[in-house]
């Protein structure tokens, strides 16, 4: 890299004002003391493709995806890593020297270093996850956790044709439950994965039943506004190890950065104080 080429990032949404990745990635660059810019770019879903096409040459290494994006950009990437192939979306875009456009996702990976990182007790095979949602966030998190070695994930959804969707395409260690019962899955579980946007501001409650978590269970919400859900405070009252969704934003960027600017970002104190600003 040369002072006469400055590698520009971004995040491709519709909205995407809301953000919060240009000032974690802004904050890297800084404390790593590297040129390069990182951009929320808002784009329509019939302008995808020709915003992508046209990037590279405006000198962008790479972008992120975000809703609505995260599945149509499959179908634009000329290449697609095996595990945005098995997530069935894609969150992070590298713009290649060979003028190729390849498409990953690190969700799973970042949902993973955040449980790790505020659990570190968890141990994958100690027993079943109950995962809430059955959307593309918990595609991610239903992947990573089976190939970390989870052995059973108890999955329910309002609408339960979806789960059953998303089971039949991991194999049998996904088993489907009602959203009525969602209560009742947590008395199994070791861990509690919230994939929904139900309790986040501006969205309902989720009014599930959590009288069934047990003290030293640990709870995660993928939910970072506010950070402490009502599920959250809920299950640390309880006893819980508490997770909150903040942190798997920090880690799922921190593939793409290295990828794009050359070094790898820490995810720490300073980073989460990045991101909240």
């Amino acid at each position: 890299m040369t002072d006469t080429k400055i590698p520009l990032a971004g995040v491709i949404g519709a909205p995407v004002a809301h953000s919060k990745s240009p000032q974690l990635q802004h904050h890297w660059l800084k404390t790593l003391g590297l040129k390069g810019y990182y951009i929320p770019l808002h784009v329509e879903p019939e302008n995808l493709e020709q915003v992508l096409r046209t990037l590279p040459g405006m000198g962008f290494v790479g972008v992120n995806i975000t809703i609505p994006h995260k599945e149509a950009v499959m179908q634009i990437a000329d290449l697609v890593t095996d595990r945005a192939t098995l997530i069935g979306a894609a969150n992070t875009i590298i713009f290649r020297k060979d003028g190729k456009i390849q498409a990953d996702n690190t969700d799973g990976y970042g949902f993973l270093e955040n449980l790790k990182s505020g659990a570190p007790g968890w141990v994958p095979q100690s027993g079943p996850a109950a995962v809430l949602g059955a959307g593309g966030a918990a595609r991610a998190v239903v992947a990573s956790l089976l190939d970390a070695g989870v052995p059973e994930i108890m999955l329910t959804n309002r609408t339960r044709v979806r789960a059953e969707r998303l089971a039949s395409d991991f194999g049998s260690r996904v088993q489907v439950y009602d959203w009525v019962q969602a209560g009742n899955m947590l008395d199994d579980a070791v861990l509690t994965v919230n994939t929904t946007s139900l309790g986040m501001i501006g969205k309902s409650e989720l009014r599930v039943p959590l009288d069934g978590l047990r003290r030293g269970t640990v709870v995660t919400d993928l939910v970072y506004t506010p950070l402490k859900t009502r599920l959250l405070v809920t299950a640390e009252e309880q006893g819980c190890v508490v997770v909150d969704g903040l942190g798997m934003l920090l880690h799922q960027a921190v593939p793409g950065f290295e990828r794009w600017f050359g070094q790898r970002p820490v995810v720490d104190s300073a980073a989460r104080a990045a991101a909240l600003r």
